[in-house]
Formats: C-alpha cells, structure tokens, sequence
C-alpha cells in the first residue's frame, strides 16, 4: 500500500508514519516545517520530505491513501489536489480504526489523565509479556514509538482525544475509534475554541459512550459526578464499571496503596493518579491481566513524559515539571504535591499557553486552582495572545480570575527566570506547570537550583 501524509511532521502524524513504514507499507510526506525530535527520527528512516513545503504533483493515482494532518489548512495545495483527483482521504483517527477494525478496540478518553492511564495499560501489559497494538499521546519510557501497528495483535489501546479530526472533519477523534472496551476519567471543560458552551463539550462524551460497540463494556470515574451522570444515564446496550480513588497512605514523600498483599509504595502520587491507577486496573483486568499481576507491574510505574515528572530532588528539595494547565488539571496537580509534601513550602509555577486559558471569558474557570500553593506565579506571554488573535488580557483579569491577591504574575521569560533562580528552595516543593516553556526555560539549567 502506498500512503502520502499531507503535514508528517506532526507528534502524532510522524509516529504513525513511521509504525506504517515499520509495517511494510511504502510511505511519503510532505510538511512546511519540521522541528526535532520528528525531523531526526523521520530522517533515520528515510521517511523525511527532500524539501519542505507544499507539492501537488506529488499527489498521483499511483497512491492509495492519503492521511490528512491538523496543521495542513483547507486550502492546501496538496489536499486541493487530492479531492479533485478523488483519492481517498482519511483523517488520523480514520486511517486508526481502518487499521484496527478487526482487533479488539481499548479507547482511553476523558478531559485528563488520558496519557498517564494509557501509559499505565501499556506498562502493565508490557511487564506482563503481553504485546498489543497501541497509540498513545506521549513518547512512553521503554517503547520506540507512540503508535504500534502490527496484523497479528488482538488488542489495541488508543488514547481517545476529544480534539477535532482533521481540517475537513470536524468530529471528535475518539467518535471514530468504535470500541469494544472504553475508559472515561473525567469530564472538565476544554478545547473552548471549538466547544463554546460546557453543555456542548459535556455532550461529545454522550455521543462516545453510544459509540461502544453493542455488549461493550465503560469503565468510568464516579467520582466525577458529571461523567458519572452522562455514563448512567446511556441507554445503550453496555455494561458500566466504576471506579474511585483507592484506599492509601502518605509516608515520608511515599505513597502506599493498599493491595490484597497489604501496603505497597508507588512511584506515582496524587489523588487523580491514584483513579487513574484504578481506572488502568479495570482495563487490564479486562485485558486479561489479574490483579495480583497488575500490582507486581505499576509498583514500577514511574509516570508519563512531562506528568508530574521529576526533574531534581534531594533531603530538602524536590522540583516537577508537569504539562498540566486545564483548570482541573493545575488544581489536581497543585493539591497532589502540597498533599504529598505537606511539611514543605510549595512554589506553583503556571504558564498560560493554549487557547483555552488565554481566552479573558475561560479564565474565570482557574479560580481557586492555585489556592495551596504557598507562593503561586503565574506566566505568560502578550504576544502569545497576539498571535492566537485573542483579546489582549491584563495582569488585574488574571490575578482577579485565579482569586488571589498575592498572585505573581510575569509577562517577560527573562524576568520569570531570575524569580525562579532567585528563591531558596531549602524544605520546598517547586511544581513547573505549562505545555510550552516559560519562553525558553531550559529544564536542565533548572537542575542547579539545589
């Protein structure tokens, strides 16, 4: 099969053209730009563009499929191309299902904690000896690639994002996976830009729940009284699992969850962790892993790429750096580590980077997010809201949405970089919460802060 992926360069997009080139398939690309890690590890395999932009000649009756990326727009060159020549089109998470229709289909979806419980499933299966297709929203210690595509698995594991498919399809990514086996963590407004109203957002999770395949079965979080409302209420032919925190305790920094074979201490903390440790438990359970095996393999679950990761710590100080920056994610987040580290003080760090939490009508849903946090700051970058064309927002809508009067707040990378070097960190917790960079931090040089 020969396949053409119009915008490669993406997170998503690079790894699933090179699992499909690892499959056997003949693949090709093209992108305007190209940024590392996608550009080396599409180059070590010969799947790189010769030159970067748009080519409609490259576009011909010879290529079977077409794989449509989010970065492309609707007037590309190379889509125009493909629609006026009749090739078949697909979005990512159409190609996805093509790819799976005949597997047994595990979707992981919710507002947060996506990567982390698909993180756990794989850990676990991995640990266990047990090899299943996958796709999942983080380069995953111990695995090559985000995305695995073999004929032979039985299983696949797809994290289930609510985003947009594709510039021409405007559906919800996990509408289209049609699983045998789903797991929902949460439901807490996002994507604003696409979903203006919560009951519009709420209503994407009733369309995926009636998406299960007939006899499947949901795994949900009910303490999420929302999620929990949407899932009950579904009439369709499913059986509902719930899940809720674990029973656990808090020792010197380490959190100990109780297992028929007693207490036994996590890498991992947090309360949200801990649902979704036993979100992850009912999924494997599912997949055929029995819980004593399941045990035995998250005791060394050490997290997702950039979820409460642990850049540095030693008797006194320990800094994180974590892609929270939802509301319900900076609060989860802020609440685990004063939980985890309660006799130290915690400096919160924030950057304000996506749409969402930049637009001056969301921000009012941050109140309280930060409230223990011993020292909260909060960045981010006028021109970022420039460039996204949204209305310019002060530092006075910031400080007053977040509801404290002691709120730090920077607009200069530079300025924030001299406060974050400027503290004494002694008996201190330091969270670094964004999905960007604070303009340019380097995370190693944050290293030497102890």
């Amino acid at each position: 099969m020969k396949i053409h992926f119009i915008a490669i360069g993406g997170s998503a997009m690079h790894n699933l053209a090179i699992a499909l080139h690892n499959k056997g398939y003949q693949v090709t690309g093209s992108d305007d730009t190209i940024h590392d890690p996608s550009k080396s590890r599409l180059e070590k395999r010969g799947l790189l563009p010769k030159e970067f932009g748009w080519f409609p000649e490259k576009i011909t009756q010879h290529l079977d499929v077409i794989i449509l990326g989010m970065h492309a727009k609707k007037d590309n060159p190379e889509l125009l191309q493909a629609q006026e020549m009749g090739l078949k089109i697909y979005s990512y998470p159409e190609f996805l299902y093509e790819q799976s229709k005949d597997k047994t289909r595990v979707v992981i979806g919710g507002s947060h904690g996506k990567t982390t419980i698909t993180s756990m499933i794989l850990h676990v299966l991995a640990y266990n000896d047990r090899t299943v297709d996958y796709m999942v929203g983080a380069q995953l210690e111990g695995f090559e690639t985000m995305v695995h595509l073999t004929k032979e698995n039985e299983f696949i594991v797809l994290e289930g994002d609510e985003y947009l498919s594709s510039p021409i399809d405007r559906r919800p990514k996990f509408h289209l996976y049609k699983p045998n086996i789903a797991l929902l963590s949460g439901i807490a407004w996002d994507h604003i830009n696409v979903f203006p109203t919560f009951d519009g957002y709420i209503e994407q999770f009733r369309i995926f729940t009636d998406s299960l395949t007939n006899g499947g079965i949901m795994v949900y979080n009910e303490e999420d009284t929302i999620l929990k409302e949407v899932v009950e209420s579904s009439e369709h032919t499913i059986k509902k699992y719930a899940y809720s925190t674990p029973s656990h305790i808090i020792e010197n920094g380490i959190t100990f969850i109780d297992t028929p074979d007693g207490q036994m201490p996590l890498e991992i903390f947090g309360e949200h962790n801990l649902q979704n440790l036993a979100g992850a438990k009912w999924i494997c359970q599912h997949m055929g892993i029995d819980e004593e095996d399941f045990y035995e393999a998250i005791a060394s679950f050490k997290g997702a790429s950039k979820r409460l990761e642990k850049i540095v710590e030693n008797q006194q100080t320990v800094i994180f750096k974590d892609f929270a920056h939802s509301p319900s994610k900076v609060k989860a987040t802020t609440e685990a580590v004063k939980k985890q580290y309660p006799q130290r003080d915690l400096i919160a760090c924030l950057e304000l980077h996506t749409y969402s939490s930049l637009n001056t009508e969301f921000l009012q849903e941050y109140k309280g997010a930060l409230d223990k946090a011993d020292k909260a700051v909060v960045f981010y970058s006028p021109h970022a809201v420039k460039i996204k064309q949204l209305e310019a927002v002060s530092k006075e809508q910031i400080g007053k949405a977040f509801g404290r009067d002691d709120l730090i707040i920077y607009t200069n990378p530079e300025e924030f970089k001299r406060f974050l070097f400027s503290q004494k960190v002694e008996k201190t917790a330091v969270v670094l919460m964004s999905s960007g960079n604070y303009g340019g931090l380097d995370f190693e040089e944050v290293k030497e802060l102890i």
